[in-house]
């Protein structure tokens, strides 16, 4: 009786913990014509306050600008809601958080920002839509600066994003910034109405489950990023759809902290439903997998498995290069869009264990594949294991001098892309400055002939 009598009261306790804080008692209106975020904000701070507890956004349109979460806020959209970011940049709070990264050192705008918070949830089958188009770039370097990131989370724990729809960002879709415990599951992402519209990008973090995600973006897909001098590590993504104008699954290009027991499985990378909403990248997608240190750091420790990829121009890129780009500004009064005054970076990276296995691949096209490193600093310890390559073929003898040529050029410092030589002197992999690269039962076929060979290799051992 005593058991019983002590759970019926932590149930009581639980369930009176657990309070709704509805936004339309705090006078939010279901008006996209009026602004709701004071009301909204109003309930996440109350919500705090108590100890926690659920913000519940009821079905219907609120427009806000920036809000600021705050530890053990839940927040929950219900079926039919929607929250639309401002048209109006004057609804953007400019922050600025303490921790020094690459688009940190100033302020920065986002929707919905939150820094040094615990035990955030946002949940449910509504949507929220940041209606970024109407956001011009000036500079492709401006993203987060000028045009505002639809949600950041900044040194950060125990965050759940689960059910939700995102929609419609000024630039990067979801931006986790030296975070710990992060799940993402069962989300869905459309962002291609703008410039830099990843769909997600995990910078510095650590214990991050990715699960279950929908993602349909005209630059990045799944993005690991490390603009500062911690890896991004322990990292499960899994189950997964990436439709990607760019790269669907990529590593970099900002890889000061490095990257290290990264596990990526189950993808599916498929052309968009909607191919008229392009802005820049190739219709097919640049690469399904792109795995780059070229800012210095380490990646290591690297399993990607498991991929049915269609429609892509080169479906597999690791690159070790040395842009040598650093994260810190020279001065706090540099001007945050021009990253020629970021302190250099004066070491060569390294890329050492990657294994990737059951990777199928339909309708690339004929660039091929590559795997690069620098002289005197080879990518090292490769494994890749039951792959099947389609792709488009159709290279002559006629053009293999001019692509002889062309891959000459180390392109040590240049912007890393798969593309970055144009067509490859080989239909399958073109391996360079590389120690220790295997392969088992992989096999190129050709839709048209093509005199290139599977397999061509420049300083290897």
């Amino acid at each position: 009786m005593r058991k019983v009598s002590f759970l019926l009261a932590l149930c009581v306790a639980f369930c009176a913990g657990a309070t709704d804080f509805n936004i339309l008692k705090y006078g939010a209106r279901a008006d996209t014509t009026r602004l709701s975020t004071v009301a909204l904000q109003r309930a996440i701070d109350d919500c705090s306050k108590a100890g926690g507890g659920r913000v519940v956004v009821p079905a219907g349109g609120y427009r806000i600008g920036t809000i600021i979460l705050k530890s053990d806020v839940h927040i929950f959209l219900e079926n039919g809601a929607t929250l639309y970011g401002s048209t109006d940049i004057k609804d953007y709070r400019p922050m600025k958080s303490d921790y020094v990264s690459l688009r940190t050192q100033h302020n920065t705008l986002q929707l919905i920002y939150a820094d040094k918070v615990r035990n955030v949830t946002i949940e449910g089958l509504g949507t929220i839509d940041g209606q970024g188009g109407v956001f011009k770039k000036t500079t492709m370097e401006e993203a987060g600066i000028l045009r505002p990131h639809l949600i950041r989370f900044i040194q950060s724990e125990n965050i759940l994003l689960r059910d939700i729809t995102l929609r419609n960002s000024g630039c990067w879709m979801q931006h986790y910034l030296a975070c710990n415990g992060v799940r993402i599951e069962d989300v869905t992402v459309f962002n291609r109405d703008n410039y830099n519209n990843d769909a997600l990008d995990l910078d510095c973090c650590c214990d991050v489950v990715v699960k279950g995600m929908i993602a349909d973006t005209d630059d990045d897909g799944l993005t690991l990023k490390s603009t500062a001098d911690r890896p991004c590590e322990n990292i499960r993504i899994s189950d997964c759809i990436v439709s990607s104008h760019c790269n669907a699954v990529k590593m970099g290009t900002e890889s000061n902290g490095g990257f290290r027991n990264i596990s990526i499985s189950s993808i599916v990378v498929k052309p968009s439903c909607n191919q008229e909403k392009k802005l820049y990248g190739l219709t097919r997608g640049i690469s399904a997998i792109s795995l780059e240190i070229v800012d210095g750091g380490v990646m290591e420790n690297v399993n990607i498995s498991n991929f049915t990829i269609e429609g892509t121009e080169s479906p597999i890129f690791i690159r070790l290069g040395n842009r040598g780009r650093g994260y810190r500004f020279s001065s706090p009064d540099d001007d945050p869009t021009d990253f020629t005054h970021l302190v250099p970076v004066d070491t060569v990276g390294r890329i050492n264990g990657i294994q990737l296995s059951n990777i199928l691949v339909h309708g690339a096209g004929a660039t091929g594949c590559s795997i690069t490193g620098l002289p005197g600093h080879p990518v090292e310890n490769i494994w890749l294991s039951n792959i099947t390559i389609q792709q488009k073929g159709g290279i002559t003898e006629t053009e293999l001098p001019k692509i002889s040529e062309r891959i000459k050029n180390e392109m040590e410092k240049d912007y890393p892309e798969a593309t970055m030589w144009g067509c490859l002197p080989t239909k399958g992999f073109f391996v360079r400055h590389a120690r220790n690269v295997q392969f088992h039962n992989v096999q190129i076929l050709t839709e048209e002939a093509d005199v290139r060979p599977d397999f061509l290799c420049d300083d290897v051992e």
